[in-house]
């Protein structure tokens, strides 16, 4: 595709954007690259909380070289139309890690689209996406994961959960593979759906309040996306920024 040219719906990475709002800042400002060395590690917490009516579209370009491993954390909750795009290759041994939320609501259109290729063997993978979605917001994660010949050992897992506040929202959960290795583990899974009712309930006929057992159930829910982070103030400042859209929301 030529730079100047604006994507199509044909394009997979963009079948859910808004190309509306994605032409008001296009062409795109060239993706960021990061190499992380041998044996090194490379961690990343992005707090996407533009301001209402912007447009933010952050992409990386990230190559871990044999026995790196690299953790990136994400917080998509902000402007009309929000996308963190991750394309990742992964040398002998390394190992990525991606916990990524989605907060939404309104009319916003918030995304993160993640490429990973497992280049070499040995390598690791985890991807843990989760959303919230209310009013007429769409939340999108398209995830892939591709296997290249000779990538023996490959062990790659996605977890991709939406959940809808208003039957109005729209989740979109497309995770991806795409193997040409045989000795591999690569596991996926998606589900979008609705608070369960008799967890409400049960919470409620133990004398919480409504919608502080809502507010609950939900920090809960995403905080799962955010439980490997090791640096206990990273954890507290990303856990505190979601825990403030999640107020919005509700």
């Amino acid at each position: 595709m030529h730079a100047a040219l604006l994507p199509t719906r044909r394009d997979e990475a963009w079948r859910y954007a808004d190309l509306d709002a994605l032409a008001r800042v296009w062409p795109l400002a060239g993706e960021e690259r990061i190499v992380v060395p041998a044996g090194e590690s490379f961690s990343r917490i992005i707090v996407q909380d533009a301001v209402p009516g912007a447009v933010a579209v952050e992409q990386i370009a990230l190559t871990l070289e044999a026995g790196a491993s690299a953790a990136i954390y994400i917080l998509n909750t902000g402007g009309d139309y929000g996308r963190i795009a991750i394309d990742v290759t992964l040398k002998d041994g390394a190992h990525f890690e991606l916990g990524g939320a989605i907060l939404g609501s309104g009319t916003q259109t918030l995304e993160i689209v993640t490429n990973v290729t497992h280049a070499e063997p040995n390598a690791t993978s985890n991807q843990i996406a989760r959303s919230v979605l209310a009013g007429r917001a769409t939340g999108s994660y398209l995830g892939k994961v591709a296997v290249a010949r000779g990538a023996q050992k490959t062990d790659a897992a996605q977890s991709v959960k939406a959940m809808l506040l208003d039957r109005t929202a729209t989740a979109n959960a497309k995770p991806e593979l795409e193997i040409f290795a045989d000795d591999v583990k690569c596991a996926h899974g998606a589900t979008v759906g609705e608070l369960d009712r008799q967890t409400l309930f049960y919470l409620a006929s133990r004398g919480l309040p409504p919608p502080q057992a809502k507010a609950l159930m939900l920090q809960a829910f995403i905080a799962s996306a955010f439980t490997a982070i090791t640096d206990t103030a990273e954890r507290d400042r990303i856990e505190t920024a979601a825990i403030a859209a999640l107020e919005r929301l509700l």
